[in-house]
């Protein structure tokens, strides 16, 4: 699994300390377990998160991300097991004395101080002298690109010079590790997708390890070295976000991340990495590594992007080639969306990229299409 981690997951940047035998987590969470009360938050969990990383905790509300994230930071303490921060416990260790800092969603800033002295608050609190925190602050308003607001307060300033005010207080005190719990929630969708690049760019600058808590896949997935996608307190897959994405390892995964197919199928046969599998739709030939044995019952998970839409009649008994009229069309811009209803019952979607500003005839609602797509285009998945 290690090599197609390494050819799926290094889009951005060569870094993928996780694939070195040798390498040690910065942080590790030891089979911690976290109760309240009767249930259970987190889950005799795993995990290791390593130096200089931008790690993302991926999942819907309610599966413990940020219990998780809390307990890291010191304001929860597990029920069971032990968390590492550079090899050393931190059970017992209150939240000050931790070489952290945690960014919240509500941002938290203090109404009545302006910029500056927001973040230069927690270097006061820490005794720092004077010169060195005037210079520390000027730094700050560089990296987030604040200056000319240094005297406005929080009522001043937008969502996003608001966001960019908690982040340079959190980075002030040059933490270890920076956790953020649903940073950028509270901006709109165009600002969001500036600001991800942003921190990515600022977390490059800073060298620090990062650690993000999101309920939003694209978030996850555009800034994350790595992602792990959580359900019910444990952690279902952790890899970088296109092995997530392309390779997901169960039902649950690949329906979570990104839009995706799912076709109930058997296995009618496996030789030499192939399959063929036999659905109601038609039958499967594809690719796959997965131990399979015939009569299994399978689900074969492929990406909108990858089947091809036409109204070419298709070939009787063909693999990889299935019937089935439009159902919903959703013209999104940049592509169109057809989620198009198989003979079998089944829904598959098709994206077409919008490539010319005037189309020729579109397929229409009802209309009966046909769908391929390659071997390698799917992924089986038995659970």
């Amino acid at each position: 699994m290690a090599g197609a981690q390494k050819s799926l997951g290094n889009i951005r940047r060569n870094f993928d300390p996780w694939n070195d035998p040798a390498a040690k987590p910065l942080i590790e969470f030891d089979h911690v377990t976290k109760r309240f009360g009767g249930s259970v938050a987190v889950d005799d969990l795993s995990l290791g998160i390593y130096d200089r990383e931008f790690f993302a905790l991926l999942g819907p509300s309610g599966c413990g991300k940020s219990t998780l994230l809390r307990m890291l930071a010191g304001f929860e303490e597990p029920t069971d097991g032990d968390i590492r921060l550079g090899g050393e416990s931190l059970k017992g260790v209150p939240p000050y004395r931790r070489p952290l800092n945690m960014m919240f969603q509500s941002y938290a800033l203090f109404p009545h101080m302006n910029v500056e002295k927001n973040i230069a608050f927690g270097l006061r609190q820490d005794g720092m002298a004077r010169s060195e925190i005037d210079a520390r602050v000027e730094e700050m308003l560089r990296l987030v690109k604040l200056e000319p607001f240094r005297r406005r307060k929080p009522s001043q300033l937008s969502g996003g010079q608001q966001q960019r005010v908690a982040l340079a207080r959190s980075l002030a005190k040059r933490p270890k590790v920076l956790l953020l719990d649903e940073p950028l929630g509270a901006l709109d969708k165009k600002l969001r997708e500036e600001t991800q690049f942003e921190l990515m760019d600022l977390q490059q600058e800073l060298g620090l390890t990062f650690v993000i808590v999101t309920h939003d896949q694209e978030e996850a997935m555009t800034m994350a070295d790595r992602m792990a996608v959580m359900r019910a307190g444990k952690i279902c897959q952790v890899a970088p976000p296109a092995v997530v994405y392309e390779a997901p390892t169960s039902r649950y995964v690949a329906d979570f991340v990104g839009n995706v197919s799912l076709i109930e199928a058997e296995v009618e046969s496996v030789s030499s990495g192939m399959a063929t599998l036999r659905s109601p739709a038609g039958r499967i030939e594809t690719e796959t590594a997965a131990a399979l044995t015939p009569g299994q019952t399978v689900a074969f998970a492929i990406r909108p992007e990858k089947v091809r839409l036409s109204r070419r009649a298709a070939e009787a008994g063909a693999a990889n080639t299935l019937s089935g009229t439009v159902w919903d069309i959703a013209y999104l811009g940049d592509v169109t969306l057809f989620n198009i209803r198989l003979s079998g019952g089944e829904t598959v979607r098709s994206t077409v990229i919008n490539a010319a500003r005037v189309a020729p005839e579109q397929i229409a609602w009802e209309e009966e299409v046909t769908l391929t797509f390659e071997r390698d285009a799917g992924v089986v998945l038995a659970e």
